[in-house]
């Protein structure tokens, strides 16, 4: 009986260790199973890290309207490594550099001021801009000839006729060398088969009278 138990016992232990044995080592493959299925952590290359920092710093200037900070630094993003940093800050990059090349608009003030920039719009074909600025400086000048006349010219440009003439009347009235500035103007080539146009220009031809 002694022997028997004695065997019994080893029996009990091998199993035991048998057991524990297994366990480790399904555990073992459980944990080989948890870290084959999570996602290893993506080594970032340090000068992308940088590359990024240097487009935040950049859009701080940008945004802050502090814009040749903001093209030196969106420069340097340019020329990193990620395309995708560099294609973002490329359009950025234009962008400022657009906004540098153009100086800031001056506040228009006077009769001049509107003058000069409804000339600008029509050198520009934006009639209707052209018309409002140069209406504001007739309103301011009313007695401004060269104000009449780029609205006659204006008239001619957009196919009004009649406004044309009454314009250029005004331009003339108001200072008679303008009959002869617009004889040569090609603004009014509109108006060079209207007799009445004929007739204001060239007074002294015989029919027309003074």
């Amino acid at each position: 009986m002694a022997r028997s138990s004695k065997s019994a016992k080893r029996r009990s232990r091998r199993s035991r260790r048998t057991s524990t044995s297994r366990h480790k080592t399904k555990k073992t493959k459980r944990l080989k199973a948890r870290a084959a299925r999570k996602p290893s952590r993506e080594v970032v290359d340090p000068a992308v890290r940088q590359q990024l920092r240097q487009y935040e710093e950049a859009m701080r200037y940008f945004n802050q309207q502090k814009l040749h900070k903001a093209k030196q630094a969106l420069e340097k993003v340019v020329a990193g490594p990620s395309h995708e940093l560099a294609d973002r800050a490329r359009v950025h990059l234009r962008i400022a550099e657009q906004r540098i090349s153009r100086p800031p608009t001056a506040p228009l003030r006077g009769a001049e001021d509107y003058y000069h920039q409804g000339i600008a719009m029509m050198n520009l074909g934006l009639w209707d801009s052209a018309r409002e600025h140069l209406d504001k400086a007739r309103k301011l000048a009313p007695k401004a000839d060269y104000v009449y006349y780029a609205l006659a010219a204006l008239d001619c440009l957009t196919g009004e006729a009649d406004v044309a003439m009454e314009n250029l009347k005004t331009a003339i009235d108001l200072r008679p060398e303008n009959r002869y500035h617009a004889r040569n103007d090609e603004d009014f080539a509109f108006l060079q088969d209207d007799p009445r146009f004929t007739e204001m220009l060239y007074p002294e031809r015989e029919g027309f009278g003074n």
